[in-house]
C-alpha cells in the first residue's frame, strides 16, 4: 500500500431509539456519526471526528439520552442528515476511502436513511464488517459485541460506550488488533 491506500475510515453511528417500538410517526434516525481515520500500514489511529445530526422524523427519547448521553437540545443543533452526508464525502473522502463498521447496522442505517430522504449515499462500496473479521481472526464461535471484543483482545474501553466518536475510536483499536495479526481483509 502506498500513499492513502493504507487509510481506512472506521464509522459508528448512534440513532434515535426507544425502550420499545418507536412512537407513531417516528422512525429511527442517525443523530451522531463517529469517524476514526486509521492508517493500517502504520498501525495507528490518526484522527477522531464527530458529527451531530438533527433528526427530522423523530425525537431523542429519555431512553436514548440514557444510552448515548445525547440530549434533544444537543442534536437539535446538529447538521441535517443530507448536510452530514455531504460533509463526510467532502472532508473525509468517504466515497473513495474504504470503511469499516462493527456489524452491518451502520451501513444498513445509512442505506435506509439515504433512500428515505433522497440524500446521496456518502460511502464507496468497499465496506468491511469488522465484527466478522474480528470473530474470524480470534477463532470465536459467536460474534461478540464491541465491548466484549475489547476484553477478548485485552484492550481498554476508551470513552463512553454508545457514543459514536468513542465507539469508532474503540472499533479502530479492534481493527488494528486484527491487522496486527495479519488478518485484516
Amino acid at each position: 500500500m502506498d500513499g492513502n491506500a493504507s487509510l481506512l475510515n472506521v464509522v459508528d453511528v448512534e440513532a434515535t431509539c426507544w425502550e420499545g417500538q418507536p412512537p407513531p410517526g417516528q422512525v429511527s434516525e442517525i443523530i451522531e456519526i463517529g469517524l476514526t481515520v486509521v492508517d493500517l500500514r502504520a498501525g495507528e489511529r490518526l484522527a477522531k471526528h464527530r458529527l451531530l445530526v438533527r433528526p427530522a422524523r423523530s425525537e431523542v427519547s429519555p431512553f436514548c439520552t440514557a444510552l448515548t448521553g445525547l440530549t434533544p437540545a444537543e442534536v437539535a443543533g446538529g447538521l441535517s442528515f443530507t448536510e452530514a452526508c455531504r460533509t463526510l464525502a467532502a472532508l473525509h473522502r468517504t466515497g473513495a476511502t474504504p470503511w469499516a463498521s462493527w456489524g452491518d447496522y451502520d451501513r444498513n442505517q445509512f442505506t435506509q436513511q439515504c433512500r428515505r430522504t433522497g440524500a446521496e449515499y456518502p460511502f464507496g462500496h468497499r465496506h468491511t464488517n469488522a465484527k466478522v473479521a474480528f470473530t474470524s481472526s480470534y477463532g470465536l464461535r459467536r460474534r461478540p459485541g464491541m465491548a466484549q471484543a475489547l476484553t477478548v483482545a485485552g484492550l481498554p474501553l476508551e470513552g463512553r460506550h454508545h457514543r459514536g466518536d468513542d465507539d469508532a475510536w474503540n472499533i479502530a483499536a479492534l481493527v488494528l488488533a486484527v491487522a496486527a495479526r495479519g488478518d485484516w481483509p
